[in-house]
């Protein structure tokens, strides 16, 4: 597999890394958690406007038609710099959903206003507490939905619940709808928000379902992994921004007169993190790749789990030698490594832990077979 990228994939990221450096530098991330805003709505118009919300959705509906490497090219970009943007539960879950359905006049319309319309969606991809029951008109929710991202910003958020007989539907429902309740959550990371969705009574439509029984299932299963890989993308980009940042203040940090660069055991702490850096970047790019050529949905997650995993502990790995790297500085509130260090913490438990991606590769093998190798 050839993971080089293409010249035009080249310049999304010379384009993109040069656009955020500016529009999303580290003093108006701080602004804006200070400001306590959910989002930074100025970089969300900007980036809406350069077609990125739409980057892989069809030429009909106002997208780039781009492929799912271009999303995570952007999705690195907007992880070193720590976009406050609803991107990922917009563009990445959402609008991914929306376009995988068979074509429905409900889902082209949201993902025109995702695409040409600066829309917020968001998802929620499990639905342990939620329920439908049927109606004269079409459906009843009721139930919870827990960490639901960027919920509080969204126009449309796509709630999946079980029927009493167990069945499994998908429904596009309008944020605004009455009987829904969505209660912000208190994060580590004060760069993204997330919200608590409470559906007591919420009608829907027969139109409103865009999926139901073994086709929602699969469609669920399918966001999720394609979503782990988005995220694992945006973790490189994290890891990525705490080895420049922590080089940076190795290269004009002194002691005993010398750089602390030029000490050995600096090297090493330093040469290892770009090791995490690129292991994770080759295995994203790789399941990236396989997302736009593979069907497979066993074969998706194997290599969603491998980029999931790897740029997980990269992440976590080099937001805390960044950290150690900056000395007493580091764990001051002046200083930036402990905004990477929280995002890559929060992230971590996104789609799930670490641990549960290495029990749904285990899973695929037979116990036996584990023992004797």
């Amino acid at each position: 597999m050839d993971l080089q990228l293409t010249l035009e994939q080249q310049q999304i990221v010379e384009s993109a890394e040069t656009f955020l450096a500016k529009a999303s530098s580290m003093a108006q991330v701080r602004a804006h958690t200070q400001s306590l805003a959910p989002m930074d709505p100025t970089l969300w118009t900007a980036m809406a406007d350069l077609g990125w919300c739409g980057v892989h959705l069809p030429e009909a509906v106002g997208g780039l038609d781009l492929d799912w490497v271009s999303v995570c090219l952007l999705q690195e970009q907007m992880g070193r710099r720590l976009a406050c943007v609803p991107f990922f539960d917009t563009a990445v879950l959402t609008a991914t959903a929306l376009k995988t359905l068979p074509p429905q006049a409900l889902a082209q319309h949201w993902l025109n206003k995702i695409a040409s319309e600066k829309a917020v969606a968001s998802m929620a991809l499990s639905c342990e507490e939620a329920y439908a029951h049927a109606n004269e008109k079409g459906w009843q929710l009721e139930g919870t939905w827990k960490s639901v991202g960027s919920a509080q910003l969204a126009d449309i958020i796509l709630l999946p619940a079980k029927t009493p007989a167990g069945e499994t539907l998908l429904f596009a429902v309008n944020a605004h709808s009455e009987g829904l309740k969505i209660s912000p959550q208190t994060s580590l990371d004060t760069t993204r928000c997330s919200a608590v969705v409470q559906a007591i009574g919420v009608k829907v439509t027969q139109e409103q379902c865009l999926a139901q029984g073994p086709t929602a299932e699969t469609l669920l299963t399918r966001i999720k992994y394609l979503g782990a890989i988005g995220l694992a993308a945006e973790q490189v980009g994290v890891a990525q921004a705490c080895l420049d940042m922590a080089l940076a203040y190795v290269l004009e940090r002194q002691q005993f007169g010398r750089p602390l660069a030029s000490f050995q055991a600096i090297k090493h702490r330093c040469a290892q993190m770009l090791v995490e850096v690129e292991s994770a970047r080759s295995a994203v790019y790789g399941a990236a790749c396989l997302a736009d050529t593979h069907d497979s949905t066993e074969g998706l997650m194997v290599s969603a789990a491998q980029a999931r995993v790897t740029a997980t502990e990269a992440a976590q790995f080099c937001a805390r030698e960044n950290l150690q790297l900056h000395g007493g500085v580091g764990f001051t509130w002046e200083y930036d490594p402990h905004f990477y260090l929280r995002r890559a913490q929060a992230t971590s438990q996104r789609l799930g832990p670490v641990s549960e991606w290495l029990e749904c590769v285990a899973s695929l093998y037979d116990t036996d077979e584990l023992k004797q190798a």
